[in-house]
């Protein structure tokens, strides 16, 4: 079934950012999802919406959101710390999905993600705003979790056979 969605009025942004953002508060990502899709439909660059459509796709990590389509938003995002940190964000949400949904033999990628969440957040704190220690307290947390996960680890390295000559 398909319908016709109605614009929302520029005059209205405002409100709909603070709903976007009390959905995700609510823990209904998929709310804050459809009030950023609607924003984004009459102010594409909005960078807020932008931000809010991004965290309420990784909020919804494990639940048949993807990866991909978060990446899809962190590419409109304007300056270089943003898409950083929200790529630590995108890659550490990423791991605590597969951490909390307990995926057997997940271990490893749970620890690739988590350090290359931390990776993003070094980029990022090079570029961070004055006072601005966010990618700091993430990079502190994402350490914390392989400190006291200590079962997640990086993958053996595989060993090839040499090729022997005919």
């Amino acid at each position: 079934m398909q319908f016709e969605l109605k614009a929302l009025s520029r005059e209205a942004i405002p409100d709909a950012l603070e709903k976007a953002m009390r959905y995700r508060l609510l823990n209904e990502p998929s709310q804050a999802e459809s009030i950023c899709l609607d924003i984004l439909r009459i102010s594409p660059a909005n960078q807020e919406a932008l931000t809010i459509l991004l965290l309420a796709r990784t909020d919804q990590f494990g639940t048949g959101v993807s990866v991909s389509q978060a990446k899809e938003v962190l590419e409109r995002l304007d300056g270089e710390y943003e898409r950083a940190y929200y790529a630590g964000i995108i890659a550490e949400r990423s791991a605590r999905a597969r951490l909390r949904d307990g995926q057997l033999g997940a271990a490893s990628i749970i620890y690739d993600e988590l350090t290359e969440a931390m990776r993003w957040y070094e980029t990022a704190e090079t570029a961070r705003p004055p006072k601005n220690d966010d990618s700091i307290l993430r990079w502190n947390t994402c350490a914390r979790t392989l400190m006291q996960h200590r079962e997640l680890c990086r993958a053996p390295e595989e060993r090839l056979a040499p090729v022997l000559d005919d």
